[in-house]
């Protein structure tokens, strides 16, 4: 009686063990999906041989994560390092930028700035360095005044000063130019370089995460634009190309598409420039 009782546990399960594999079959899922694009003023076609990847996670959230493992570059650090006088250093943390060149930069400046900073005073200076014979202002004093009668030479000066403002004041356009003269201590090139590799950085760890951590299949889009994944345990997905635009005409769609899977359902999802991420040079149909 033992040694039959013994088989018969033994026959269960196998019998339990050859049945679990078709239950947990059944009870996966599958997305069939088409992508189709349209160019402006086109129609829709088909997006052909392109990769689509199911992932547990948006590209959106795995951009976020991946960004949160590299520090941001901090300006005010960077400004604190640079080998400029105070009032210049003041003046970039005030504004928050270091790009000392550009229409951009020359419309932030006012004759204060110039005034109060050496490094732009001297940058306008250079600049009219040719310009007495047009109503720039010139200097009244001698260097040698500065000996012989300082109270003179420090009045003569200040009325020079206030002269150069007034001609700032006056004439705003004055200012044009005045970044050629800061071009050797100019740090935006430096600080913009720094800023690229922390993106690239952060781009290559956010594709790594997408391709290993958080993808669930991938499929190729056939020459309809279709493609399908089977066999998808239940749950939330979203379809996605990554950062990759694919390219119809003019149009440049990128997907990131939400999609729940339920045990056994078979999901139907068509992929178009309205569903599509909005991005850069993309162009939506009307």
């Amino acid at each position: 009686m033992k040694h039959a009782f013994s088989a018969f546990l033994i026959a269960l399960s196998i019998a339990v063990g050859a049945g679990a594999p078709a239950f947990s079959q059944a009870a996966t899922g599958s997305v069939d999906f088409v992508a189709r694009a349209t160019p402006s003023g086109g129609l829709d076609e088909p997006v052909r041989g392109f990769p689509f990847y199911l992932l547990s996670k948006s590209f959106e959230q795995i951009s976020n994560e991946a960004e949160a493992s590299f520090p941001k570059s901090d300006m005010d650090a960077f400004i604190a390092k640079l080998e400029v006088s105070k009032e210049l250093k003041a003046w970039m943390k005030k504004n928050q930028t270091v790009q000392l060149s550009g229409e951009e930069f020359v419309h932030k400046l006012k004759p204060a700035d110039v005034m109060d900073t050496p490094e732009f005073f001297d940058a306008f200076m250079d600049r009219h360095s040719g310009s007495q014979g047009e109503g720039f202002p010139k200097p009244k004093y001698k260097p040698s005044d500065k000996t012989k009668d300082p109270a003179k030479y420090d009045k003569l000066k200040a009325e020079y000063l206030d002269a150069i403002r007034h001609f700032m004041e006056v004439v705003p356009d004055s200012l044009d130019g005045i970044d050629i003269s800061l071009a050797a201590i100019d740090p935006g090139h430096k600080w913009s370089e720094m800023v690229a590799a922390r993106n690239r950085d952060i781009h290559r760890r956010a594709l790594d995460l997408a391709q290993s951590k958080y993808l669930v299949a991938r499929a190729d889009t056939d020459l309809q634009g279709q493609g399908y994944l089977r066999g998808l345990p239940p749950g939330n997905y979203w379809l996605s190309t990554l950062d990759v635009s694919a390219s119809v005409g003019d149009a440049r769609p990128r997907w990131d598409t939400p999609i729940t899977v339920a045990p056994g359902q078979q999901v139907h999802i068509i992929l178009s420039n309205i569903n599509a991420v909005e991005t850069p040079g993309s162009t939506a149909a009307p």
